[in-house]
């Protein structure tokens, strides 16, 4: 007894199917194609980074990168970039659509936004950011200069006397601390020898 099956399963069943039913799976298959296209972009290190070191680049070459103006390349502090870093990421958070569809429901999509913000204000800080960094840096020098606190004789001054003021407080702190553990023993001794007498 042979078995014929009609020639295409899978197509009748699309064919019986609601349209809209039909059309809400293929958007979800696009989505997760798509998403699966982001992942093996980001594994193989082609991914948002990379996609925006390549813009600021070409941005670059074209004469048309930096918003912040400076004259001459400055050697800005870690600090300072991680502080434009979070400024950024607050910024970027607030800018970013709140869809429950992209980011999922409740604490868990916000956990994701924040996470995402925060990947694109380190991303966009490590790149030259928007100035902040170069601005607070330069701020901070100029203040130096001006009250002289720049000069490294003074600085090494403030350290061996916040080292000595360090050295006196242990030096205080242990002595006292051997004074009551004295003081301890001596009442031990105190007590031992008035319950013999006793």
């Amino acid at each position: 007894m042979a078995i014929s099956p009609p020639s295409d399963l899978v197509l009748d069943v699309v064919k019986a199917a609601n349209p809209t039913d039909v059309e809400a799976a293929q958007a979800k298959l696009a989505a997760n194609k798509a998403a699966f296209a982001a992942t093996s972009l980001a594994e193989n290190g082609n991914g948002f980074g990379a996609a925006f070191d390549a813009l600021n680049s070409a941005a670059t070459q074209a004469g048309l990168s930096n918003a912040n103006t400076h004259t001459g390349p400055t050697k800005v502090p870690q600090v300072y970039r991680k502080f434009e870093a979070m400024m950024l990421q607050n910024f970027v958070k607030n800018m970013l659509p709140s869809s429950e569809t992209l980011y999922g429901k409740g604490s868990a999509g916000e956990i994701w936004k924040g996470m995402m913000a925060e990947q694109l204000g380190n991303t966009i800080a490590k790149n030259g950011g928007v100035g902040i960094a170069e601005k607070m840096y330069q701020e901070q020098v100029t203040k130096m200069r001006n009250t002289g606190a720049i000069n490294s004789a003074t600085n090494e001054n403030d350290k061996k006397m916040a080292l000595s003021a360090v050295t006196d407080f242990q030096r205080k702190t242990l002595a006292a601390a051997d004074d009551n553990s004295d003081s301890d023993t001596s009442i031990t001794n105190q007590n031992t020898l008035t319950s013999q007498k006793a």
